[in-house]
């Protein structure tokens, strides 16, 4: 089984696809095997986003695989998931999505020490593509920074 520390699920592509203003941390709310499989690190945040329905903040596109030991009680693997904000957080987002342009995407997905899922959003814009080669030329004179200063000590 491994390890609380160990379980970061992350969507790689949102960083890239959007520029993140905003970064909150949500409760997820989980039902049956889930929080078991997110322990073995069986999920996936490929394209979530989020969305409110009645005041309540919902995420959708988390695939968290079905539990190998479960029985026919398993989850439903990409069902959607009430978040879990403060009402303030929650009306701060809801206004922002006004704008137009702006989206909440979901960021990471982890375990606290007390073993609580959590999840990371932002409140983003999305990149143009001349935008994102920019990113891509800034993350590799970045990398080769790095990859100096390291041959250099």
């Amino acid at each position: 089984m491994a390890d609380f520390k160990s379980v970061n699920i992350r969507n790689k592509r949102a960083t890239f696809d959007y520029e993140i203003l905003e970064e909150y941390i949500a409760g997820v709310v989980l039902v049956g095997t889930e929080i078991k499989s997110i322990r073995l690190g069986k999920a996936s945040m490929v394209d979530s986003y989020c969305y409110f329905d009645r005041g309540e903040l919902w995420i959708r596109g988390v695939n968290i695989a079905e539990y190998s030991w479960g029985t026919c009680n398993n989850h439903i693997p990409k069902r959607d998931r009430k978040l879990l904000l403060n009402r303030k957080e929650l009306a701060k987002l809801q206004r922002s999505l006004q704008d137009k342009g702006l989206t909440i995407v979901g960021l990471r997905l982890f375990l606290t020490e007390r073993g609580f899922a959590k999840i990371a959003i932002g409140l983003a814009r999305g990149r143009k593509s001349y935008d994102k080669r920019e990113y891509i030329k800034a993350n590799d004179a970045k990398r080769e920074m790095d990859k100096a200063i390291k041959t250099y000590r």
